[in-house]
């Protein structure tokens, strides 16, 4: 898998852990705040999809070598709502300048 492939596939499980989380948000208030269970069948894909980011993130991470804070404090952005839009936006910019950095042969942005 290539570096920029594996940053897409970083943003597109971002964006979907994003969206679940924000699904999975909507199920407790309307669970637990009108005793409504419309969304009961969501938390376990949830969780499942919710794996399929980690692995996203461990397989970019990885590759452009962050240090176990940087990968573990990306991890779980995904737990907080709308805080993994935010964070695959920094983490984009940061990782397509690297990468390009990469191919252009002047690996010199920092970590």
């Amino acid at each position: 898998m290539t570096p920029r492939a594996k940053l897409a596939f970083f943003r597109i499980m971002a964006f979907v852990v994003g969206v679940g989380l924000l699904l999975l948000t909507l199920h407790m208030v309307l669970r637990y705040g009108f005793d409504n269970h419309a969304l009961a069948w969501w938390p376990v894909p949830h969780g499942w999809v919710y794996m399929v980011y980690l692995v996203a993130v461990a397989l970019l991470g990885f590759e452009l070598r962050w240090g176990l804070g940087t990968m573990v404090g990306v991890m779980l952005a995904g737990c907080v709502p709308f805080l993994s839009f935010w964070v695959e936006h920094k983490v984009h910019e940061d990782a397509a300048a690297r990468i390009a950095a990469r191919e252009a042969g002047t690996d010199k942005v920092s970590a």
